[in-house]
């Protein structure tokens, strides 16, 4: 994991907030997986103030420090627990050593089923001319995250580090819209939901801020995917990429910093033979068979958030990142210039005169999705060839592919066994567990990394 290789470099790695990368032992947990400390949870979601995770398995409260269960912060809000916690990690680091801050906020994703969308009132409150009560709710809680970026670079700047930092700000998935997972956000207009395969639930938002970038500020169109930050953020601090084990991430940080052409041209979005789903790119194509939910979530969501209302450019110049970004003498922009990035940013579509609709529950769909990010137009009859290309990609991914690991629900994990905590039940009951791993070693022997796979497809089909 990355603060594993980080640590290798001479950083202290801290993480907080959210984990969802298993706890069924102690092994699988924060601290025994890099990090020397962890706030936060362990499940992938919880209530923002009583912190209890309900799902599938049981209710129980989550949140701990380090090992031990922190029961002193039940009611207070989830958000201003991880703003709090990263700000007294900085005011505390020697700066003598490089950190690795690992914040996970859980905004804004949703709560448990009973109370999914939640923020102090206040924070609501601000937002009293939006008229749908969801879409003010989830307002008021990206409004607290907004304002914890604020406080971590006031922090850093305070703490006299800013100046050599990276932050990268990142989502692992497209927004839960129109009520999908109980949740109101908006991926306009872009097509679909989270846990979808449309661009509405695989395209992220990112941004990278730096004094190491050589171009900036800009819109970065590279393509990247997820797994590419660790080799990307290893070689930017120093780190050699041929010191890292094999895997599927690519080096991006020449091609961030210097604006030069990305070394991925292909990425795998999900093959499931179960939900029968599959959708791969390369290069300007997207291939996607099947879908999710039967269709329910294949159509496009707003509102857009872009009319109503100006962008406040004064509250943008008076925030807290401008004015700690003013002290290192990295003035913000011109509004000129903001208004040309946002516009650039923004993503727009026209439906063309004699567009194919694509139905993924009666055809496959090839899209050429650098110019159709909103998916209006199925090009699947218009280029067989460019079809049996991608199909031929998606088998040799499915060639490869190591088995999912996945074990059904443990009725021994339910946190009503466990003073209603969810915990590392496998190292306390009877035998233990079967390791829900493979063998490293068995496992990887036939995989084809994504910079292998990626010049086989070149090879193979002349791309």
């Amino acid at each position: 994991m990355m603060p594993q290789y980080f640590s290798k470099l001479g950083f202290e790695s801290r993480a907080v907030g959210k984990w969802h990368l298993g706890h069924h032992t102690a092994g699988h947990t924060p601290t025994h997986r890099g990090f020397l400390q962890h706030e936060g949870y362990w499940t992938g979601k919880e209530d923002y103030f009583d912190h209890s995770n309900q799902n599938q398995a049981g209710w129980g409260y989550d949140f701990r420090r380090n090992m031990s269960v922190a029961w002193g912060d039940n009611g207070n809000y989830a958000t201003d627990i991880f703003t709090d916690e990263a700000v007294n990690i900085i005011n505390h680091h020697n700066a003598e050593k490089p950190l690795f801050l690992y914040l996970a906020h859980q905004a804004v994703h949703s709560a448990n089923t009973y109370s999914p969308l939640q923020a102090p009132q206040d924070a609501i409150d601000r937002h009293s001319y939006i008229k749908d009560e969801n879409r003010r709710k989830f307002s008021g809680m990206l409004y607290k995250l907004d304002e914890s970026v604020g406080k971590v670079v006031e922090a850093l700047k305070k703490k006299k580090i800013l100046q050599d930092c990276i932050i990268v700000f990142t989502t692992d998935n497209g927004g839960p819209a129109a009520g999908f997972d109980l949740n109101h956000a908006s991926n306009w207009p872009l097509r679909g939901v989270k846990d979808t395969l449309w661009e509405g639930g695989v395209r992220g938002a990112s941004f990278v801020w730096s004094p190491m970038l050589k171009s900036a500020p800009r819109v970065s169109k590279q393509m990247m995917n997820i797994q590419d930050w660790l080799p990307t953020l290893f070689s930017a601090v120093g780190g050699k990429t041929s010191q890292l084990d094999s895997m599927d991430g690519m080096d991006m940080w020449d091609a961030l910093s210097r604006d030069k052409e990305s070394p991925r041209n292909l990425m795998l979005h999900n093959i499931d033979e179960e939900r029968l789903i599959s959708a791969v790119r390369v290069g300007e194509w997207k291939l996607m068979k099947g879908t999710t939910y039967g269709g329910a979530w294949d159509s496009w969501y707003g509102p857009d958030g872009r009319t109503g209302r100006d962008y406040n450019m004064t509250d943008l110049h008076n925030s807290k990142v401008a004015q700690a970004l003013a002290s290192l003498g990295v003035p913000m922009p011109s509004d000129e210039k903001i208004v040309a990035l946002r516009k650039e940013a923004d993503v727009t579509c026209t439906k063309p005169a004699k567009a194919s609709p694509c139905k993924p529950t009666q055809q496959v769909c090839l899209f050429k999705i650098t110019e159709d990010p909103c998916e209006l137009n199925n090009l699947v009859f218009k280029f067989p060839d460019i079809v049996k290309t991608l199909e031929g990609t998606l088998r040799m991914f499915n060639s490869t592919a190591v088995p999912p690991g996945n074990k059904p629900i443990d009725p021994r994990a339910d946190p009503k066994l466990w003073d209603y905590t969810w915990t590392n039940w496998c190292d306390y009951v009877e035998g233990g567990c079967p390791d829900s791993v493979m063998d490293g070693a068995e496992t990887e022997k036939n995989i084809l990394w994504d910079l292998e796979l990626q010049e086989m497809v070149k090879n193979k089909y002349s791309l």
